[in-house]
């Protein structure tokens, strides 16, 4: 009994294919908890398409996959002097962000991060001055562009990798390699095309693992169904049921990522004005799950535990029985699952 995700292993890699196909050269991006898949699942699946490079969160990311995964491991976290030293294999890339990085990874291979309109991490133009000594003592792998997935204000992605490529050049710095995020694959081609004698690099977590909705669905096992009436307490709390029904115990609780979410961004009236609604039945302790059961995501009966939730299903609905599997709507980057099965 177990909160399950299950994996149409076909159409997830004809997926993957699909995005790879468009963007020659990919890097394909592992990260956090292995978007729901785990690291060794998705060190496999990069195996299998023959990526030469794997991008990876942090350092301690690294030293976990570098045994599963044989090429190169690109640090996406950038370089700061001080930080604990974590020891990993020559195959591995450092990202860094500032000068003070590149001098503080001599010998070592690096990506030279510029600071894009993300505004998070990056190189200044002020900077590009002094980096022509720096590289000298590392050996340079490329620079990388970080790029906001929206553009409310209409700017053009590809303007901005334009803009950075003519100061690299303006600096006299290499051009060999660029390194991007967020770009879709008619804007790489145009680079491309611009730039035939740099290799541009895309890389892709989020449209690669999850780009098909349909590939994966995760499930939660029933393991116990009792008859409720109206008026009748129950739980932790000792809560009263609010109508006739049955207390039903799913696998699935906050351990597994159940219960929890990520801030979301809401643009227009209608998802602010679900935001308010779901806030204002949670302060009376009305919190829909994310399990659904004959068509309909039904209600958190009182917070989830650590392993399983307890859901409050009306007379109304079908009896779920014990074995039933609840399909549950959850965000992959935070859930943990019992087991993964290939269909």
């Amino acid at each position: 009994m177990a909160l399950t995700l299950y994996v149409d292993t076909a159409r997830w890699r004809a997926h993957q294919k699909q995005i790879t196909d468009q963007f020659p050269g990919l890097i394909p991006v592992c990260k956090g908890n292995g978007y729901g898949f785990g690291h060794e699942r998705l060190c496999e699946e990069a195996t299998r398409m023959g990526a030469d490079i794997l991008a990876v969160g942090t350092t301690y990311e690294a030293a976990s996959i570098k045994d599963h995964f044989g090429g190169d491991l690109l640090v996406l976290t950038p370089f700061r002097r001080g930080e604990e030293p974590v020891p990993l294999p020559d195959r591995v890339i450092r990202s860094v962000s500032s000068v003070d990085g590149v001098r503080g990874l001599v010998g070592a291979r690096v990506v030279i991060e510029c600071m894009s309109s993300m505004r998070r991490h990056g190189i200044s133009e002020q900077d590009l001055g002094l980096l022509q000594s720096a590289i000298e003592d590392v050996r340079l792998e490329g620079f990388a562009l970080h790029l906001p997935l929206d553009r409310p204000d209409g700017s053009d992605a590809v303007e901005e990798v334009i803009g950075w490529m003519d100061r690299l050049r303006a600096a006299r710095l290499p051009l060999h390699t660029m390194f991007v995020s967020h770009l879709r694959a008619e804007e790489l081609g145009r680079l491309q095309q611009q730039f035939p004698q740099t290799r541009f690099r895309a890389r892709i977590g989020t449209r690669l693992w999850l780009g098909d909705h349909e590939a994966t669905q995760y499930r939660g096992a029933v393991l116990d169904v009792t008859r409720v009436a109206k008026g009748d307490r129950f739980g932790y709390r000792q809560q009263k049921a609010a109508s006739d029904g049955w207390l039903v115990v799913v696998a699935g609780g906050t351990s597994h990522g159940v219960g929890l979410e990520a801030p979301k961004a809401l643009h227009g009236m209608m998802p602010r004005a679900k935001g308010v609604a779901r806030a204002g039945l949670a302060t009376v302790n009305r919190n829909l799950s994310p399990f659904v059961w004959a068509g309909k995501q039904r209600w958190f009966a009182e917070p989830p535990h650590m392993q399983v939730s307890i859901l409050f299903v009306p007379s109304d609905a079908t009896e779920p029985k014990v074995g039933d599997e609840l399909v549950a709507h959850l965000r992959h980057t935070t859930t943990q699952f019992d087991r993964a099965l290939d269909a």
